[in-house]
């Protein structure tokens, strides 16, 4: 199959290219530096003639609430009508666990958005949504420093590895379109806090971690209901400590 990668030069989108063609099928990694621009609609038609299956999996580069939101839909909209002159038979997007219940994230209501503007259309898809990746843990640190000390919400959190995001991710594009939305989440549950404690230790990294009820998630509380799977969840292989054991194998 050709297979069109929206995002394909990312952390994600790389990934998953890998995978593909070690499947076998034709890949394309399309991204504004390749000429592709899902905001302008540059490029897209032809990156998507004959393509069978488009993957998703773009990031706005801004997380301001009106820039992000504005990107969200413009870029899926422009990409659902060429998909649909183009006739790709599968769209699979990549959105995030538990964006309905955090009102307050203006990033989260933009992916919402998204996956409305997905649904409503008559391109059969799939809605892949994970939970948080394992590689942001060191930006959720450095996110809560408050006078050198971190302030991390203790809400349950349950991270994944972005190898594992892209096997689910694949595992997606080549299967039959759902029409509906399954999730993903890392093996591991325990408090937000708890994780960067063990992430910060892996890294030898002094500085302080004071789990807090009130700490902020951009922007947004965190319980032990927001940012995990509330249902059934697929669930990676990776948990904290392979995943560390593998990124100081890659760093040898």
């Amino acid at each position: 199959m050709k297979i069109v990668i929206i995002g394909g030069t990312g952390l994600i989108g790389t990934k998953v290219a890998e995978r593909l063609r070690k499947l076998g099928h034709d890949v394309l990694q399309s991204s504004p530096s390749t000429g592709v621009n899902t905001l302008t609609g540059e490029g897209l038609d032809s990156a998507l003639a004959g393509a069978n299956v488009v993957i998703d999996v773009t990031n706005s580069p801004s997380f301001e609430p009106a820039a992000v939101l504005s990107f969200f839909e413009t870029s899926t909209t422009n990409l659902l009508n060429a998909e649909r002159g183009a006739g790709v038979r599968h769209h699979v997007a990549l959105s995030i666990v538990g964006i309905e219940r955090s009102p307050d994230n203006g990033y989260f209501q933009a992916k919402l958005a998204q996956e409305a503007l997905i649904k409503k259309d008559r391109v059969p898809y799939t809605i892949v949504r994970s939970t948080q990746f394992l590689e942001f843990l060191g930006g959720i640190a450095d996110s809560s420093a408050v006078n050198g000390t971190l302030h991390v919400s203790n809400g349950a959190f349950q991270p994944i590895a972005a190898d594992d995001v892209a096997g689910f991710v694949t595992e997606a594009a080549v299967a039959t379109p759902e029409n509906q939305t399954i999730e993903i989440a890392g093996p591991q549950k325990k408090p937000m806090s708890d994780f960067v404690i063990d992430y910060l230790t892996a890294t030898s990294d002094a500085r302080k971690v004071v789990a807090d009820p009130q700490a902020l998630y951009f922007g947004a509380p965190v319980d032990d209901r927001a940012l995990v799977p509330l249902g059934t969840a697929k669930l990676g292989k990776l948990d904290f400590r392979a995943w560390q054991a593998l990124r100081s194998k890659a760093a040898a």
